[in-house]
C-alpha cells in the first residue's frame, strides 16, 4: 500500500510538474496573440524576404514588359498559361491521392470540363478577329464561319459529355469525393477562368486597357508593401495580419497619381491604344480616338505670372484612368483578402511555390482578375461607343450571312444608291 501510495504521489507529482511546464508555454502563445500579428516593421527576416521577393519581381516585370512588345497574341497565350497554373493549383487543394486510386481517370475529368470552356469564353470573345484574320482564305474561311457559327452548340455538347462521363464514374464509397469535387471544378471556372477571360477582352480592345490596369495592381501591390515594411504599425484586417493602414492608404495615393501620369504616357503610343481587330502580330496604326488626343489647359489664370508653365496638355483618358486608379487601390485588394480567407479556411499558406517570395501563380492574380473584370466593364460602359459602327455591321454581314447573300445585299444596297442620286438630280 505505501508502495501505490508513494508511487501516485510521484506520478502525481510529474503530472503537476508537466502542466506546470506547460503553463508559460501557453500564456506566451496567448500573450503573442495578445500582443497582435506579426507585422512587417518587427519581423526581423524581412530583409532577407524582400530581397527574395525583389529578385523574383525584377524577373517577372522583366519579362512582362517582353511579352507586351512582342505583341497581342504572345499576351494571350501568356493569360492562358497563367490560367492553366492557376487551375493547377486550386484543382490540387482539394485533391485527395487515396480516394483518386479508385477514380483512374477522374483529373482528366476537370481539365475537359476546363478546355471545354475555355473554347466557349475565348470563342465568344474573339470570333470577329478570327473571322478578320482568315477571311482571305475562302475554304479556310466558310470552315470557321461554320465553327463560330455552331460554337455554342459543340460546346454545349463537349459538356454534356462531361457531364454523362461524371455520372458514368460515380463510385459507391466516393460519391461525396466525386460531387466535391465536381462542384470545385465549376467554381473555379466561374469564379477564376470567367474573371480573368475579361483581360483577354481587354488586350484586344487596345493593349492599353489591359497594361494599365495590370500595371495599377502591380504599383498598389509594391507600394503597400513598401510602406508598410518601413512604416507599418496598424493592422488592417484580421484575414491579412501583415497588412497594415499605413501601407494601405500609402499604396492608395501613389496607384492614383500613378494612374494619372501613365495614362499620359501610356496614351502616346499608338501601338498600345490602337485596338487588335485580326490575331496577326504587325504593327499597328490608326486613328487614336478622341480619347487620346492631347487636349490644351490653360493655367494663366491659376499660377504666378512668373511661373514658367503656362499650361497643361493632358489626354481626356486621364480623367477616366483616376477611376481605374480609385478601384486598384481600395476595391481591389479585396480580392487578395478573399484569397487569404481562402488559404486560411484550407490552412495554409500560399496556393503553390512557383515563385519564389511570392508563392503561386495564383496569389498573384488575386487582384488582378478583379481588376480585369471592372477595366472590361468600365470600358464598355463609358469609353466604347454605343452606336453601331461600319465596322460592326460589316462583321455582322461577314459573320452571318452566305457568301449569296452578301451578293444580294451588295446588289440592293448599289439599287438603293442608284435611285437616290436620280431623287437628287
Amino acid at each position: 500500500m505505501e508502495k501505490e501510495t508513494s508511487s501516485s504521489d510521484v506520478s502525481a507529482s510529474h503530472v503537476g510538474r508537466a502542466r506546470q511546464r506547460r503553463r508559460p508555454t501557453e500564456a506566451t502563445v496567448d500573450g503573442n496573440r495578445t500582443n497582435g500579428p506579426s507585422l512587417l516593421v518587427n519581423d526581423h527576416n524581412k530583409y532577407k524576404s524582400m530581397l527574395i521577393r525583389t529578385y523574383s519581381t525584377v524577373w517577372m516585370i522583366g519579362g512582362f514588359a517582353l511579352i507586351v512588345y512582342m505583341g497581342h497574341l504572345y499576351i494571350w497565350a501568356m493569360v492562358v498559361v497563367i490560367q492553366i497554373f492557376m487551375a493547377k493549383e486550386l484543382f490540387n487543394l482539394l485533391r485527395k491521392s487515396s480516394e483518386e486510386k479508385q477514380l483512374p481517370g477522374f483529373r482528366l475529368l476537370n481539365w475537359h470540363f476546363f478546355f471545354t470552356a475555355m473554347l466557349f469564353t475565348y470563342g465568344r470573345f474573339l470570333s470577329r478577329q478570327l473571322v478578320n484574320t482568315v477571311n482571305s482564305d475562302h475554304l479556310l474561311y466558310k470552315v470557321v464561319s461554320g465553327l463560330i457559327k455552331y460554337q455554342m452548340f459543340i460546346c454545349y455538347f463537349l459538356y454534356i459529355a462531361g457531364f454523362v462521363w461524371f455520372i458514368l464514374t460515380l463510385k459507391k464509397k466516393t460519391y461525396k469525393y466525386q460531387f466535391k469535387q465536381y462542384a470545385w471544378t465549376h467554381m473555379i471556372l466561374l469564379m477564376v477562368f470567367a474573371q480573368s477571360s475579361f483581360t483577354v477582352a481587354n488586350i484586344f480592345e487596345g493593349m492599353f486597357w489591359f497594361l494599365l490596369p495590370a500595371s495599377l495592381i502591380v504599383i498598389n501591390d509594391i507600394a503597400a508593401y513598401l510602406f508598410g515594411f518601413f512604416l507599418g504599425r496598424t493592422p488592417l484586417i484580421k484575414l491579412s495580419p501583415k497588412k497594415t493602414w499605413e501601407g494601405f492608404i500609402g499604396a492608395s495615393v501613389t496607384t492614383i497619381i500613378s494612374a494619372f501620369v501613365l495614362a499620359n504616357v501610356m496614351g502616346r503610343f499608338q501601338w498600345l491604344t490602337c485596338p487588335r481587330k485580326d490575331l496577326s502580330t504587325g504593327w499597328l496604326r490608326c486613328d487614336p480616338g478622341p480619347m487620346f488626343k492631347p487636349e490644351h489647359y490653360s493655367l494663366e489664370e491659376w499660377v504666378p505670372q512668373g511661373f514658367p508653365w503656362k499650361e497643361v496638355v493632358l489626354l481626356p483618358v486621364q480623367w477616366h484612368a483616376l477611376a481605374l486608379g480609385l478601384f486598384a487601390s481600395i476595391i481591389a485588394p479585396f480580392g487578395g483578402f478573399f484569397a487569404s480567407g481562402f488559404k486560411r479556411a484550407f490552412k495554409i499558406k500560399d496556393f503553390g511555390d512557383s515563385i519564389p517570395g511570392h508563392g503561386g501563380i495564383t496569389d498573384r492574380m488575386d487582384c488582378q482578375m478583379v481588376m480585369a473584370v471592372f477595366a472590361y466593364i468600365y470600358h464598355q460602359s463609358f469609353i466604347s461607343p454605343q452606336n453601331f459602327s461600319v465596322e460592326i455591321i460589316l462583321d455582322q454581314i461577314l459573320r452571318n450571312l452566305t457568301f449569296e447573300e452578301q451578293r444580294f445585299l451588295y446588289q440592293q444596297l448599289g439599287e438603293i444608291f442608284h435611285e437616290r442620286q436620280l431623287m437628287q438630280s
